[in-house]
């Protein structure tokens, strides 16, 4: 056996002991096993160095995400979260370690090949929407489909129905100076979702908006990953958003303290006034 094989079988295991997504609940029943797996990272280790100043991001890190789960990652500033996060996206390659991508090393692509992994297998939402005010929302939406060289008609037809799936297609002709933020933010969410990805990656996607939006927003992109089967990966703040998770990972100091399942996670949320 392998070296990497291995490394992928032994993280594997721990794994499932860690996430409850195997072996036996108390009862001794078995757990449901899911082995379809979207990202899997082994062994990941980032260092930064700056002259003789090195700096350990990442320690470490085994994790497995299944197609089609929303997962929140949790940590303080400084602990490795938004490192994790950029791996997972493949906007960072690890120091150690291997990231797969729908079983695809992303270290081995050349700057290339991870463009159009990114293009067409990862959507982003950013918590400051990062929309282009000089283009209305449709031609925001259909942007990454331009560099995925989708036919221009079938563009525009896919973005007219991933805005109004999202609340927002009467405003199609809008430029976001004209929008409020949770229209903004609608319109990101249907950028992300422009190329059928297989992953979306959410970066603090309510923490511009007030109570409310932020709740509708949550429940909108929840119900719409699951209608997809998109794998959802946020980084977050916002218990609102852990209270819709399937799991939850709690890094600290470049390692992974704990991965729990949202049932075993005692969170309470507040009301809105007026709901």
């Amino acid at each position: 056996m392998s070296e990497t094989q291995a490394k992928s079988n032994d993280a594997g295991s721990t794994q499932d002991g860690a996430d409850g997504s195997s072996g036996s609940d108390a009862s001794g029943k078995a757990k449901d096993v899911r082995r379809d797996y979207v990202v899997r990272a082994l062994g990941v280790k980032k260092v930064y160095e700056m002259g003789e100043v090195r700096t350990h991001a990442l320690r470490g890190v085994d994790l497995d995400i299944f197609r089609g789960e929303y997962m929140a990652i949790m940590g303080p500033s400084g602990s490795g979260k938004s490192t994790l996060f950029n791996m997972i996206g493949g906007l960072d390659k690890p120091t150690e370690g291997m990231v797969f991508i729908d079983e695809v090393d992303v270290a081995a692509l050349d700057s290339y090949e991870l463009a159009w992994l990114r293009c067409r297998k990862i959507g982003y939402i950013f918590q400051s929407y990062n929309l282009l005010p000089t283009l209305t929302a449709l031609e925001n939406v259909t942007m990454p489909m331009t560099f995925a060289n989708v036919d221009p008609d079938e563009a525009r037809d896919r973005g007219f129905d991933i805005l109004q799936r999202v609340g927002i297609g009467h405003r199609w002709s809008h430029r976001p100076g004209r929008m409020s933020g949770g229209q903004q933010q609608r319109v990101a969410i249907a950028r992300a979702l422009a190329n059928q990805p297989a992953i979306v990656l959410a970066d603090e996607p309510t923490a511009n908006l007030d109570l409310k939006t932020g709740a509708d927003i949550i429940a909108m992109l929840k119900a719409l990953c699951a209608e997809m089967g998109v794998t959802v990966i946020s980084a977050t703040h916002d218990h609102k958003m852990l209270n819709i998770c399937d799991r939850v990972v709690w890094i600290r100091d470049g390692r992974i303290e704990r991965v729990e399942m949202r049932e075993d996670i005692d969170i309470e949320v507040g009301t809105i006034s007026g709901e």
